[in-house]
């Protein structure tokens, strides 16, 4: 009788289980498709069961793999083209053109600086009353550009101040100091192509500007701690020398020149060093047309106690009493190859 209660408390039990078990929610798959619509796999789309199943093997791209596979394209390729100076036209609306150039160069679009510095060079070249009155503004901008890591838009815009020297020369010189430390930075670098372009520009400086207030401007980066931005500084320097002549040189002071050319003499470039020997040469020859033909200076002799006086090489004297005496004989052994 008890064994008989008993499997009928199992059997109900059981049944139990059973009508629990059929009481679960079926499992549903659910996959994201396109513009993020989830779509039952059980039941079709939308929920409606005349509409067959999805099956997973034909999944459809959400939209993250429609982004991954747009940002692994190619993108769009950019032609830049840089037209030399000689082969620029003048604007037909300078005006207008003016009007929105402050704008666009400062625009966070390279591009279109890119377009405003063409528009600088034609300006400047063919237009430079009409920009007069805003060439700070302009300079700053494009000094902006020049710093700017894409080689594109920093050789553009070391093209378009290479015009600017070209076109201001002297107004230049107020506002010269930024750009001109861009310039020395950018002829030192590594990339060919602009590395030539800043030495372009530092060659219109030198040629373009007043001499005496550009050797001023440059003379402190003679003794720069970088020692490519000295040979720079001082192959600008012969440039603004050579142009100062016999007279000019004299104005400055040969003893000032004489010390700009000593102190690089012995630098560690060859470049600075050559810049530096042919300064010295070109001095010597002006001291020799301008100095007397001889200077007493006193030399102590071993056979007397008290000091003689005895004629002497006056540029040696000269040399003597502008240098210290290492770097004096450093001239001297210049100036004596070349005679």
């Amino acid at each position: 009788m008890s064994e008989t209660a008993l499997r009928n408390v199992n059997a109900v039990l059981r049944s139990e289980r059973r009508s629990v078990t059929l009481k679960k929610a079926p499992m549903r798959v659910v996959l994201t498709g396109p513009n993020d619509e989830n779509l039952d796999v059980g039941r079709g789309k939308a929920g409606r069961p005349d509409l067959p199943a999805i099956p997973a093997a034909v999944k459809p791209k959400s939209n993250s793999h429609v982004q991954m596979e747009a940002q692994t394209t190619d993108p769009p390729v950019v032609e830049i083209e840089y037209t030399l100076s000689e082969d620029l036209k003048p604007l037909e609306q300078p005006d207008v053109t003016l009007e929105s150039l402050h704008s666009r160069l400062d625009s966070k679009d390279w591009l279109k600086v890119l377009e405003a510095l063409g528009h600088v060079r034609r300006l400047a070249l063919f237009h430079s009353s009409s920009m007069r009155h805003i060439l700070n503004d302009v300079v700053a901008l494009v000094v902006k550009a020049v710093k700017n890591p894409r080689s594109a838009l920093c050789k553009t815009a070391i093209m378009a101040s290479a015009d600017l020297f070209k076109a201001y020369n002297d107004e230049m010189l107020d506002i010269l100091d930024p750009l001109l430390l861009q310039l020395l930075l950018k002829a030192t670098q590594d990339k060919k192509f602009v590395c030539e372009e800043a030495e372009r520009a530092l060659f219109n400086m030198a040629s373009y500007t007043s001499p005496c207030p550009a050797l001023e401007k440059l003379r402190p980066y003679v003794s720069h701690r970088n020692p490519r931005i000295r040979a720079k500084a001082g192959t600008c320097v012969y440039k603004c020398v050579s142009r100062l002549g016999v007279d000019g040189m004299n104005d400055y002071g040969l003893e000032q020149l004489i010390q700009i050319a000593a102190a690089q003499l012995n630098d560690q470039l060859p470049e600075a060093r050559e810049s530096a020997r042919k300064l010295v040469v070109d001095l010597h020859a002006v001291y020799r047309q301008t100095s007397p033909l001889a200077c007493p200076v006193s030399v102590a002799t071993e056979n007397a106690d008290a000091e003689t006086i005895e004629p002497s090489d006056p540029w040696e004297v000269f040399c003597l009493s502008s240098l210290n005496p290492l770097t004096a004989q450093a001239v001297l052994r210049v100036t004596c190859v070349t005679n």
